[in-house]
């Protein structure tokens, strides 16, 4: 134990900064390159498949209020799953031109603000022991903030 605590207090700067940026590389690879992959390679499969549009047909007047294509609404669902899922569906579509990068813009605040909450609402809100029948309001209200910030994010790109 203290030969591990004197080793730990003879590291140099450098040596906790690889083991710092080796444990930082762990947690892209593991955790969230495969929600970027598997988003983009949904996101590719709804294009051929032709549901793309479809899809961008049926949202396109509800995403119309941000300023956005139809098609941005596979973004934010994504994103509600996972950060790196609606990084990924977002990147997908700007591959195949349905989202612009004014349009990846737009969404960006509402990938982090809504980000991963099917994966953090139990592990945050349940460990803060917050009552569960509350859970839906949180849900809600974080989804609010995203859309409310998707208008601040267009009200900013317009300026610039």
């Amino acid at each position: 134990m203290q030969q591990a605590q004197s080793a730990r207090s003879n590291e140099t700067v450098m040596d906790k900064f690889v083991n710092g940026a080796r444990r930082g590389f762990t947690v892209a690879t593991v955790n969230m390159l495969p929600n970027v992959v598997m988003a983009f390679i949904i996101i590719q499969a709804l294009n051929v498949s032709g549901l793309l549009p479809l899809i961008g047909q049926v949202f396109g007047p509800v995403m119309a209020l941000w300023g956005l294509p139809g098609e941005a609404i596979t973004v934010l669902v994504s994103a509600f799953m996972s950060i790196g899922g609606g990084v990924g569906a977002a990147a997908g579509l700007v591959g195949t031109r349905h989202l612009s990068f004014t349009d990846a813009t737009i969404l960006a605040p509402a990938i982090q603000l809504m980000g991963s909450l099917v994966q953090w609402v139990g592990r945050i809100l349940g460990t803060a022991e917050v009552n569960s029948r509350y859970w839906p309001h949180c849900v809600v209200l974080a989804i609010i903030n995203a859309l409310l910030a998707m208008w601040v994010m267009r009200f900013l790109v317009a300026l610039f």
